[in-house]
C-alpha cells in the first residue's frame, strides 16, 4: 500500500470487510499427502531421462518461481541482511540442495517406495539429533521407545535377516542421508533464524532461490545436457517443482497457521503409504510383505517420537 489509513478511516470509507473463503483444511491436507507422496514417482520418471542433478535443478527452479509468483500476489519481498543470507544459503543446502539430490540419485538404484518410506525415517532421525543438540527438548521414555521401534521398522523393510539380499545398499544409503539431512537443516534454521521477523513465505522464497543457484552451478560440472527432451520426464520435473516444491510449501504453511504444527505434521505418515502405491500400481514396482509391515513400524515409531509430555500444572490461585 502506498498511503497509510488509520482504522476510523477505513470504517467510514470501506465495506465491511467479508472473510475469505477457504477450502477446508481436511483437503488441503489430503492434496498436501498426495503431492508429496507422488513426488517419489515423478522423480522416478524425472530421472529416466535426466540426470539426478538436473532433475533437481528443474525442480527448484519451477518451485522458486511458484512461490516468486504468491509474492508477487501478496507483495512480499525477499529478506535483508547479509546474516539472514548466510544462514539461509547453509539452510537452502541442508533442506533442499542436498537432500533433493540424494534423493534423486537414490532412485536411480532402488524403487521409489523404499525413497519414499526411507523418507519417513526423517523424525526418527530428529529425535535423535534432538538429543544432544537441543537442551530444551528432553527425551522421555515413551518417544526413546519410538526412537528403537522406528529403526526397528527400518531393518524390517530392508530385511535385515536376510543379510539385505537384493538391496541396493548405495541407494538405500543415499535416501537415509537424505532424510536425515532434513532434520539437521530445521535444527540449524532453528538456532540462527528464528524470531528474525520476516514472513516464512519471504523466507522460504529466499532459501529455494538460494539453492536453485547452488545447483545451477553444480549441475555443469557433473552432468551434460541431455541429448534430447523427453515430454514425459519433463513434465514429471515440472510437476515436481510446482506442485511438489512450490505449491506443497504454501499448503504446508496455510495449514500450519490453521490447524498447528501438530496437525500439519501428521502429513509425514501419510507419505510413505501414497508413494509406495503410486510405485507399484504405476510404475509396476515389486512389494514383499517387509515392505509395508516395516513401513508401519516405522511410522508408528515416528510418531511416538513426536509425543511431547505435558507441561505440569500450575498452582491454583
Amino acid at each position: 500500500m502506498s498511503t497509510v489509513t488509520t482504522p476510523a478511516d477505513r470504517a467510514a470509507t470501506a465495506p465491511p470487510a467479508q472473510p475469505r473463503r477457504r477450502l477446508d483444511w481436511r483437503l488441503r491436507f489430503a492434496a498436501l499427502s498426495l503431492i508429496w507422496g507422488f513426488s517419489f514417482l515423478l522423480i522416478k520418471v524425472g530421472t529416466e531421462s535426466y540426470a539426478p542433478f538436473q532433475v533437481t535443478l528443474g525442480r527448484l527452479a519451477f518451485g522458486t518461481a511458484v512461490l516468486a509468483a504468491a509474492m508477487a500476489v501478496r507483495r512480499e519481498r525477499l529478506p535483508r541482511g547479509a546474516r539472514v543470507w548466510g544462514h539461509l544459503t547453509v539452510a537452502a543446502l541442508l533442506l533442499n540442495a542436498l537432500p533433493f539430490s540424494l534423493f534423486a540419485y537414490a532412485e536411480l538404484t532402488i524403487p521409489s517406495a523404499l525413497a519414499g518410506i526411507c523418507n519417513a525415517t526423517s523424525p526418527l532421525w530428529g529425535m535423535a539429533l534432538s538429543l544432544v543438540a537441543l537442551s530444551e527438548d528432553r527425551p522421555t521414555r515413551v518417544r526413546v521407545a519410538g526412537l528403537g521401534l522406528g529403526f526397528l521398522g527400518v531393518l524390517t523393510v530392508l530385511g535385515a535377516w536376510q543379510g539385505f539380499n537384493g538391496l541396493d545398499a548405495t541407494g538405500t544409503a543415499l535416501a537415509l542421508l537424505g532424510s536425515l539431512s532434513y532434520p539437521i537443516g530445521w535444527i540449524y534454521v532453528r538456532r540462527t533464524l528464528a524470531g528474525t521477523g520476516h514472513s516464512h513465505l519471504s523466507m522460504t522464497g529466499a532459501q529455494l532461490l538460494l539453492a536453485t543457484a547452488q545447483l545451477a552451478v553444480v549441475t555443469p560440472l557433473f552432468t551434460t545436457l541431455p541429448t534430447r527432451a523427453s515430454a514425459v520426464p519433463l513434465l514429471a520435473v515440472a510437476a515436481l517443482g510446482a506442485l511438489g516444491t512450490g505449491l506443497a510449501v504454501l499448503l504446508q504453511y496455510g495449514l500450519v497457521a490453521e490447524v498447528g504444527p501438530t496437525t500439519a505434521q501428521m502429513v509425514t505418515y501419510f507419505i510413505p503409504v501414497i508413494a509406495t502405491a503410486a510405485g507399484v500400481a504405476l510404475l509396476g514396482e515389486g512389494l514383499t510383505w517387509s515392505t509395508p509391515v516395516g513401513a508401519v513400524i516405522v511410522l508408528a515409531g515416528a510418531a511416538l517420537t513426536q509425543i511431547r509430555p505435558k507441561p505440569a500444572p500450575g498452582p491454583r490461585p
